[in-house]
């Protein structure tokens, strides 16, 4: 069965980060900042049927739930555990398959994504977080961060100079990086 392990606090103070006994996405990560948006997604549906959340992002073995800032935790973590005790996995949409990217992707971006996925990715995901590469034009990279990173005070200024700064080391002297 399916339950909550552990609940960890991440740098944005309106943002929790619930560890669970068992995956729920093998390579895929899930970011929701609407109901809407959650229509097709059982879990992500559910938990904001909840008072007060304004976002839900997933991957791994975690799910972070960001809420507005007058919502009490108290009216939140406990419905949140019965929704997990509840699901049933195999009701959660497929995972994508990613075919390799494509043709056109040019080596920096290459770079640039494997610089993310084994240094960045991890940190943000240990806070409860993710990002999104949307695109790199001019030597400019736009991201856009995903769970308690979207709305987190260093996420915004110290966390996207940490970003740029590596890259910089890393790949190229003149990226800059922006969140979209």
């Amino acid at each position: 069965m399916l339950k909550v392990l552990d609940v960890d606090l991440t740098p944005n103070p309106q943002a929790l980060k619930f560890v669970l006994s068992e995956k729920l996405l093998n390579i895929e990560t899930r970011s929701f900042k609407s109901k809407e948006e959650a229509e097709n997604d059982p879990l992500a549906k559910q938990i904001f049927e909840l008072d007060g959340v304004v976002s839900v992002f997933y991957m791994d073995k975690f799910v972070t739930i960001e809420k507005e800032p007058a919502t009490s935790w108290n009216k939140i973590q406990k419905p949140f555990a019965e929704i997990v005790k509840a699901l049933d996995l195999s009701t959660l949409p497929e995972e994508k398959i990613f075919e390799g990217k494509s043709e056109d992707e040019t080596e920096v971006l290459k770079k640039i994504n494997e610089v993310i996925d084994l240094r960045i990715k991890p940190a943000l995901a240990g806070d409860g977080g993710g990002l999104e590469v949307l695109g790199l034009e001019d030597n400019t990279l736009t991201i856009r961060y995903q769970g308690a990173c979207g709305t987190c005070p260093s996420s915004i200024r110290g966390t996207l100079v940490a970003i740029e700064n590596l890259l910089r080391r890393e790949i190229n002297d003149e990226i800059s990086v922006i969140s979209g």
